[in-house]
């Protein structure tokens, strides 16, 4: 029985204080969804549908070519892919192999993709076509010993699979071959060849890992998180709890938010094949083209992003579509304003929350109840066996109810720790608790309000970006004397990445000089939109860079702004 605690009170019956957990691994998810919605659809992409039992046959062939080419248990396979059926497939199949999945971003260049590669000590990676170039480039450089090359065209329907080809030399000025080798594979090629079976691996739900999902902080380079199946198993769980209203094998989900996002994995791909739903995907976001998509196909969920909903409510053509499919959505990597909810909620008749998690937390702690009592600007309750509190962030006691901290969560979510960095899992997870970074305050009803970071991570577009990072990059630039990154505030991105920089003396250098520097050695969402040029960066006694002060003067602007256009 759970302790009982304060928000357990606005539970509704149907949400119970505490779940009982499968104690299974992540993959028997797709075995069961097989075994019960066996000719149901399980995705849907571009016109190709997948049944549950045709995803679960190609997840048995992956698998059995990864043990083929030596994949042991807790070896590192790599998907470095946009939402496409080959990406739920190797996900699914790799965890059959017993392998730990690393989520790759695929707008990562080269000096990224070869540090998480490194890091993660990945053996065998799964990337589209067009990406063959850049992981060759650092192949040599990392553990990796095997490419597995797939296509947008090989779930295609005809014809659409015999014009990609001609649309992708148009898009990308390139013309994709990829000759098969020892260390170079085709996917559909292995599909044809592969047998569906493979050799079964124990796995232990609580202790065994699952996935490594890269994050970061302020300092350093991304750190790769540890989530155990049992993490993974029961944020799924915690989440179709949440939302208990859904029909089982009845539901259709739009997979707008990427699968190597944590919160997509779990929200959209997980829950799916967890509650047999049918999931769309989307393999980046358009708004006209997701417009059509809802128009047409009436999905019933939409996890999503605050830019998401705002790019599609200020879409021109946003009344050509009828949206009154969408009955539930949670929004989560950044906070929701109040008046997207209410315009979306009208547009479409649905349920729009506001929900709160982090990668360390696989990734959802707190949400806004979708049939219940909801409060805009709040995070609303933890979810069903999550404890949550809010500390003082010098004695770690726990504070007042009002009192604003540092909040601290505690389930069956929580990661098991960073990869290969001991010292990092001892600061942020102290006697089970998670300390997340953010500060906030908890009411007397026991709703939760985030009101600040303690981290400088910028957060743009759903994206995290961490200043250490482009920092670097920019300091790797000749002309650089010193150079800092913020978050300031943007009305589409939540922030947007601005960088302050000071020259060195007798150097030049325009803005788009700097943006070119950094687009070679940055993904497209980390380098900076704004770049301002000064004589000096405010700093303290010591010299370090006062980050913060800079983001007040930015705030400052705006609130000068707002006040003159009120006048």
């Amino acid at each position: 029985m759970a302790e009982v605690k304060r928000w357990h009170q606005h539970y509704p019956k149907e949400i119970p204080a505490t779940l009982s957990y499968d104690d299974k691994p992540l993959h028997k998810f797709l075995e069961e969804a097989a075994s019960v919605y066996k000719e149901k659809k399980a995705l849907y992409f571009m016109g190709k549908e997948l049944s549950y039992a045709e995803v679960f046959n190609q997840a048995k062939k992956f698998a059995n070519y990864l043990q083929g080419l030596g994949i042991q248990k807790g070896d590192r396979v790599a998907i470095m892919l946009p939402n496409t059926p080959q990406s739920v497939i190797g996900y699914y199949g790799a965890l059959m192999a017993g392998a730990i999945v690393v989520q790759t971003n695929p707008l990562y260049t080269e000096r990224e993709l070869e540090y998480q590669l490194n890091d993660s000590g990945t053996k065998v990676i799964v990337c589209l076509d067009i990406l063959v170039p850049r992981v060759s480039n650092v192949k040599k450089n990392t553990p990796l010993e095997h490419m597995i090359v797939t296509g947008i065209k090989d779930y295609l329907p005809f014809p659409k699979n015999l014009i990609y080809p001609f649309i992708q030399k148009k898009q990308y000025n390139m013309v994709v071959k990829v000759e098969e080798s020892a260390d170079t594979h085709v996917w559909s090629s292995l599909m044809e060849k592969a047998e569906a079976k493979y050799q079964h691996v124990e796995v232990n739900p609580i202790e065994d890992t699952a996935l490594l999902q890269y994050t970061g902080g302020t300092t350093g380079f991304p750190k790769g998180v540890i989530l155990t199946h049992r993490n993974l198993v029961a944020n799924a769980q915690m989440c179709d709890a949440w939302i208990y209203k859904t029909r089982k094998g009845e539901e259709t989900v739009l997979g707008v938010l990427p699968f190597f996002h944590v919160y997509g994995m779990t929200a959209v791909m997980n829950l799916s094949i967890l509650s047999g739903s049918k999931m769309v995907l989307l393999p980046k976001f358009d708004a006209g083209d997701v417009l059509k998509t809802i128009h047409k196909l009436k999905p019933t969920l939409f996890p999503g992003a605050p830019t998401i909903y705002i790019g599609l409510l200020n879409h021109p053509d946003l009344k050509k579509y009828d949206l009154s499919s969408i009955e539930a959505c949670i929004s989560g990597s950044a906070p929701l304003p109040v008046d997207v909810q209410e315009k979306f909620e009208k547009v479409t008749g649905g349920k729009l929350v506001e929900g709160y998690g982090l990668t360390e937390s696989s990734p959802v702690t707190h949400a806004n109840l979708i049939y219940g009592n909801r409060i805009s600007g709040s995070i609303g309750l933890p979810w069903p066996d999550t404890d949550a509190k809010i500390l003082n962030m010098e004695t770690y006691e726990e504070v007042e109810v009002g009192e604003v901290g540092e909040l601290a969560v505690k389930g069956p979510q929580i990661m098991k720790g960073y990869w290969n960095k001991p010292e990092d899992t001892d600061n942020t997870l102290k006697d089970g608790w998670l300390l997340t970074g953010d500060l906030g305050y908890m009411d007397e009803n026991g709703y939760f309000y985030i009101v600040d970071r303690k981290k400088d991570m910028i957060i743009a577009g759903g994206y995290n970006i961490y200043p250490r990072e482009v920092e670097e990059v920019l300091y790797e630039h000749e002309a650089i004397l010193e150079a800092v990154v913020a978050g300031i505030p943007d009305p589409y991105r939540g922030e947007t990445v601005k960088a302050y920089v000071v020259l060195k003396e007798g150097y030049a250098v325009t803005e788009e000089e700097l943006n070119q520097h950094c687009r070679e050695n940055l993904a497209a969402f980390k380098v900076p939109r704004i770049y301002e040029f000064r004589d000096e960066l405010p700093k303290t006694a010591v010299g370090k860079i006062l980050r913060r002060q800079l983001i007040d003067e930015e705030k400052s602007k705006k609130d000068i702004e707002v006040s003159t256009s009120l006048s």
